[in-house]
């Protein structure tokens, strides 16, 4: 049985359920690891997952979901194009498909805007392939009937407004870091007015302190929060940010928590904030050292690059290590 939680209806026509599975598992792989975590939450009564062909474990994905029982039209699938493929679209979509072992999958992202070449070396940000040719040829995987909505990652206004000037089809979805550390009201505004879901990866931050980012879930506020409505403060994370209109796709290999996130017997499965609640975990940003990113892809190279690319050019207002530079 499918939890009951809120769908939310795409630019395309078709239905997301509001929380799903996320398989990035830390580093690419996770294997047997990953299927028994998806099989664990499609029993739990998750019907939305988000895998990437750099996750390097699709094809365990699908052979969950179809050991999985519940029927694959049930199931909202997303996976990615890496960077290393932007130059070929088609190729690589037909790879995943085939690791995946399904017909079709539901959403299909850009992973990146940056492009990389095939030994994974950035590739600059005005050279072939760009993300904007990347994106028309995934316009046209639309035709083949393999994917029903096509969409983005990682992407800011700044590059969404270029992406939308020069291509046909608006993004679907825009999957990015978003928790009470990094709401992003800006860009969600923005998406909301063009019809574009916002999809929260990481909603949850990380689970422990690591080189001195905060825990939100240990805030005193959320702590309270959760204590006066008797739910974790995991729950109450999650059920702001479907409160607030995005998808939410929180990672766990730990069967009770997949379970905790997303139902109590799938009767109850988010909680009900109310609008002062809300009003403090918008608010959470505000504290000192907390308007951050809280993933580790901010400390990868030594010039505060992501992936060759700096914050201006990814249209990120932030400084090196990815601490946000003004109230945005």
């Amino acid at each position: 049985m499918a939890a009951n939680v809120p769908s939310f209806t795409l630019n395309t026509g078709y239905k997301v359920p509001s929380v799903g599975i996320g398989c990035w598992m830390g580093s690419p792989g996770g294997g047997e690891t990953v299927e028994q975590m998806c099989k664990t939450a499609l029993q739990a009564g998750y019907r939305h997952i988000d895998t990437a062909y750099g996750y390097g474990n699709e094809e365990y994905v699908g052979k969950a979901i179809r050991e999985s029982g519940v029927p694959r039209s049930d199931i909202f699938l997303v996976t990615k194009l890496p960077n290393q493929h932007h130059h070929k679209v088609g190729a690589s979509f037909a790879e995943s498909l085939a690791k995946l072992g399904v017909d079709y999958v539901d959403l299909y992202l850009m992973h990146w805007p940056q492009a990389a070449t095939e030994a994974n070396a950035p590739v600059p940000a005005d050279a072939s392939p760009t993300f904007v040719e990347t994106w028309r040829a995934m316009e046209a995987l639309l035709d083949t009937g393999r994917v029903r909505s096509i969409g983005v990652s990682n992407f800011s206004v700044k590059l969404l407004e270029v992406l939308l000037r020069e291509t046909t089809v608006v993004p679907a979805a825009n999957q990015v870091e978003c928790h009470p550390c990094l709401p992003s009201f800006e860009l969600k505004k923005w998406c909301e007015e063009k019809g574009i879901l916002l999809t929260a990866y990481s909603p949850l931050g990380r689970p422990k302190e690591y080189e001195g980012k905060p825990i939100f879930l240990q805030d005193p506020d959320v702590v309270d929060i959760a204590q006066r409505i008797g739910a974790t403060p995991g729950r109450v994370a999650l059920s702001w940010g479907v409160q607030r209109g995005t998808a939410v796709i929180p990672k766990s290999e730990n069967p009770e928590r997949i379970r905790q996130n997303i139902n109590v017997s799938r009767r109850v499965t988010l909680v009900e904030l109310s609008e002062e609640q809300m009003a403090v975990l918008d608010a959470i940003h505000k504290k000192p050292g907390m308007h951050r990113s809280l993933l580790r892809y901010h400390e990868y190279s030594t010039d505060g690059k992501i992936f060759g690319w700096t914050y201006e050019q990814l249209g990120w207002n932030m400084t090196k290590g990815g601490i946000v530079a003004q109230s945005t």
